[in-house]
């Protein structure tokens, strides 16, 4: 006889880190994604759909970022006959390897306590 194996679902991460560059300009898991979502499809556009968030909405937060930095975190060439596409420049790829190492790290920092508190929670 079979048993039964119960399924758990992961925790969310227990923290969202968000990295305060410059008065209004953050790094976040949203920008993160965005990026990530940049890197995987080629496009904004598509990054940003994968994110339910406007096409205006990502160029925003694009240029945002590459406002920021000295040099762009995404080129984008326009569309056309050739469809135009996105990516990240090394620098971009070098920033969100970062922030993914410091939301990694925020996250293992915090584990210990938060796994006490959630044991207090009801049930």
């Amino acid at each position: 006889m079979a048993k039964s194996v119960k399924k758990t679902t992961p925790a969310k991460p227990a923290a969202r880190l968000r990295v305060v560059l410059a008065p209004d300009v953050f790094l976040g898991p949203g920008k993160a994604d965005l990026l990530e979502g940049i890197a995987a499809t080629g496009s904004i556009s598509a990054a940003g759909r994968r994110l339910n968030m406007s096409y205006k909405r990502a160029w925003m937060l694009v240029e945002t970022l590459n406002g920021y930095f000295a040099k762009p975190l995404v080129t984008a060439a326009t569309g056309g006959k050739a469809g135009g596409g996105a990516q990240l420049t090394a620098l971009g790829e070098e920033v969100l390897t970062r922030y993914r190492r410091m939301a990694a790290a925020t996250e293992k920092a915090i584990a210990t306590d938060v796994a006490a508190l959630r044991k207090k929670r009801k049930t």
